[in-house]
Order: C-alpha cells, then sequence, then structure tokens
C-alpha cells in the first residue's frame, strides 16, 4: 500500500509544483526554497555544529504558534540541541521567523520535503535528528517509515484528531495503520482524541492537553494591540478572526442588518485566516459602501484612525495577539460554515469575552469547555452573532465578567508543555 502510495506521489509531483508555482501569484513565498520541498539543502539550510538536533514540523501558522512553548522548552531542557523547525506553508514559515528569531543560530527553518522515501531520507542525511516531533495532525506515511529504518523515534505533540479525521484515516486502511504503529508516542490534547487515535494502532498514547494554553503573550504584541486601541479610540471594537471564504459575506450582511442595534460607532475588524484573501475581502467590504481601512496602512505613531472608517482590514501578519489585545469582543471564525473552527484560547488568555459559531468540531472540547465556564457564548448564525455583539458592547458589567471567565478558563488548563516533556526523555537518548 506504501508504494501505491509513492507512486501516486511521483506522478502527482509535476502537478503539485504547478500549482505550487500558481499559488505563488498571490503568495510569493511558496515560489521560493523549492529545492527544500524536493529534499535538497544547501549553506541556507546549515545548523549550527554541536550538540544533537531536535526536529520539529509545525505545518502552517496555528501549528507554530502553538509549538512555541514547546521550542522553547525543549531548548532550554536541553541547552546543547539544536531545532530544525519545518513547515509546508509560507505563512507559517514566516511566523516561525518571527517567533524564534530569539533563539538564533540555535533554531534553523525548512520546508518539509514531499512525502516519498528519497526525498525524506536525503533530509535525514543532512540534518541527522535525535527525534521527529509532529505537531498535531501531521502524519505522513513515508516519513514515519523513513524514521523508523533509520532509529529516529517519531512523536506526535498536541496532537487532535476529530470523528471526521479518524473516518478519513480508517479508509486508508493499512497504510495508516501501518504509519500509526511506527509513531513511538503520541501526546494527545483530549481523552477524545486519546481514544481515537488508539484506534488505529498507536502503542503508546498519553493525555498531556492543549500547549496552546501555555502560550505566553508576547509584549510586544500587547504594546502593539494598546497603539492600535489607541489609533481607533474610544469607539466599541467587534473583532472577527480568522474568518475564511464565505465568512466574511455573511458578517457584513448582518453588520449592515444590526448598525442601529450595535452601539453607536462601532467599528466591525475583520482578519481573515488567510492572507491571499485580504484584497479579496477589502473589495467585498468596499462593494457594500462601507468605509475600509487596511491596517497595512495604519500609521501607530499615534495618529488617529478617521472616525469615518466602518471596517478596519487586518491584513498583517503575526499580529492576532495584538488584534485580539485592541478588541472589546472576539469572534472566533472558521466557525459560521462547517470548517471546523479554529482555536479560542488566544482571546480567553487575554481575558476577552468569546463568540462562537456552531461548527467547531475540530476544536469540540476545548469549545465545550470554554462555554462551561462562562467565558464563550455559542451563536447560530451572522445575525445572532451581531445581537450577541450588541448586548455585550451595551453592557460593561457583562463584558467584564464574560472575559474574567475566559481568562480563569485558559489558566485552568495551563501545563500541556511541562506534561509533554516529562515523556521524551525516554526517546531522547544521547541528548
Amino acid at each position: 500500500m506504501r508504494l501505491l502510495y509513492s507512486l501516486v506521489w511521483w506522478l502527482a509531483l509535476p502537478l503539485v509544483l504547478t500549482r505550487l508555482w500558481l499559488r505563488g501569484r498571490k503568495e510569493p513565498g511558496y515560489r521560493q526554497h523549492w529545492g527544500e520541498r524536493l529534499g535538497f539543502y544547501g549553506r541556507a539550510n546549515a545548523i549550527a555544529a554541536g550538540g544533537p538536533v531536535l526536529w520539529v514540523h509545525a505545518v502552517s501558522v496555528g501549528e507554530t504558534r502553538a509549538a512555541e512553548p514547546l521550542v522553547d522548552a525543549l531548548l532550554a531542557e536541553y541547552p546543547y540541541s539544536r531545532i530544525v523547525l519545518t513547515h509546508m506553508t509560507p505563512t507559517g514559515r514566516a511566523t516561525g521567523k518571527a517567533l524564534f528569531a530569539k533563539h538564533g543560530e540555535r533554531l534553523v527553518q525548512s520546508y518539509l520535503p514531499y512525502d516519498t522515501g528519497s526525498m525524506v531520507s536525503r533530509f535525514i542525511r543532512h540534518f541527522r535528528p535525535q527525534v521527529c516531533i509532529l505537531m498535531e495532525t501531521e502524519v505522513w506515511p513515508n516519513l514515519i517509515a523513513v524514521c523508523g529504518a533509520k532509529g529516529v523515534p517519531v512523536v506526535l505533540a498536541n496532537a487532535r484528531l476529530s470523528e471526521r479525521s479518524l473516518r478519513k484515516a480508517q479508509r486508508l486502511g493499512s497504510l495508516m495503520r501501518n504509519a500509526a504503529r511506527g509513531i513511538s508516542l503520541v501526546a494527545a490534547q483530549t481523552e477524545a482524541d486519546a481514544q481515537r487515535v488508539r484506534s488505529l494502532g498507536v502503542p503508546k498514547v498519553e493525555v498531556t492537553g492543549s500547549i496552546k494554553f501555555d502560550v505566553v503573550v508576547p509584549d510586544a504584541a500587547l504594546a502593539i494591540g494598546a497603539a492600535l486601541r489607541a489609533a481607533i479610540g474610544e469607539r466599541p471594537v467587534l473583532l472577527c478572526a480568522s474568518t475564511r471564504e464565505g465568512e466574511e459575506e455573511l458578517i457584513l450582511q448582518a453588520y449592515m442588518g444590526a448598525r442601529a442595534a450595535l452601539p453607536a460607532d462601532t467599528l466591525l475588524l475583520i482578519v481573515p485566516r488567510h492572507p491571499q484573501r485580504f484584497d479579496e475581502v477589502k473589495n467585498m467590504i468596499a462593494a457594500r459602501g462601507l468605509t475600509v481601512e487596511r491596517r497595512s496602512n495604519l500609521a501607530l505613531d499615534g495618529g488617529a484612525m478617521p472616525h469615518s472608517v466602518d471596517v478596519l482590514l487586518g491584513d498583517s501578519m503575526g499580529e492576532m495577539f495584538a488584534y485580539y489585545a485592541a478588541c472589546d469582543v472576539a469572534f472566533v471564525g472558521g466557525s459560521l460554515l462547517p470548517l471546523g473552527g479554529q482555536n479560542l484560547i488566544e482571546p480567553a488568555a487575554l481575558g476577552k469575552p468569546v463568540l462562537i459559531g456552531e461548527h467547531t468540531f475540530n476544536f469540540a472540547l476545548v469549545t465545550e469547555d470554554a462555554l462551561a465556564a462562562g467565558g464563550a457564548e455559542r451563536i447560530a448564525d451572522a445575525p445572532t452573532l451581531m445581537r450577541a455583539a450588541a448586548r455585550l458592547l451595551s453592557d460593561a458589567d457583562a463584558r467584564a465578567a464574560m472575559g474574567d471567565n475566559a481568562l480563569s478558563f485558559a489558566n485552568q488548563h495551563r501545563g500541556a508543555t511541562r506534561r509533554t516533556l516529562a515523556l521524551l526523555p525516554g526517546l531522547m537518548r544521547g541528548v
């Protein structure tokens, strides 16, 4: 089965590279570092000589942010080690560059090679990692097989597996079962995730919680958030964060219909999840006759944003904490449509009241826990979102109480990084 899987990869490679080039029209980063994706490395990928190399893979922005506490803890726990951090997307790579510049030569970034035996083998020969730590949901059959053949233990950290993803994995039969058996350790976010992972045949599964609760809000992000809020002024701010295709139309339509009910001068702040959609969303806003300002055009040097702005478009990378810090109420996107939702831990960690839609199957338990703690509120659709926002923006006491509940919820769930680290020594021989 794995031979067939590898053959499909090789046959699809021209199409994969063509798609990569086409995506580069909107995101130039997709046209860079192609050698890395094919398993070829040069001086730019050299890692400082010395101690053992730990390999951490974080596919995109969310996983890279989630990896921050673990990467920091690994470098502190193993002071002579270096880390090679791999990604699949330019936005993930850019996020990693911003987050981990503090580690200097102890951390090198690269794209993950495509999942063929030869490409993964070249990666391992070049970097010689002692362990491979995959973040959240990344399971690559050839990568795991090559690591097993070369004696590199594979860890799936901060792991989550929804019922939908489990059904997809089961349809792949022996390919995914064999890959699962090759994983040395899974540190799962919840017991439900752990049970689903165990059903695939992983030999060792432990429940550690979500590492995302351990993320420390950077002082720089708080400073940007404060400056952004100062530019906005005293206007109430409803943030719609990490919105996905199809959601902005629903939000804008509901916002237009609810303006009389919202507090006077309410500012709608929209941050699309994918940067290639920034222009599209900007045009969508303008087409409705709303005045839109882009964050990239907004100077944060003490000047005020024009009061005529109806919608602020968050078109910057790496500033999500700043956007959360600047808002009064946060809606977490990907949940108005059946897309699985996004993680609500970041706004909760900043003590913001959270609104979230019905489609949260990717983060089911953490969402239910936040709802039970009174730090989040479920909304059925975009008009309901605007009604809930109007109520909270008009009631400072209710807003503060819900924000306090969100912060308490976030603080109570910390510690997953420490628990994950405690499971690693048996796999880290010679580190």
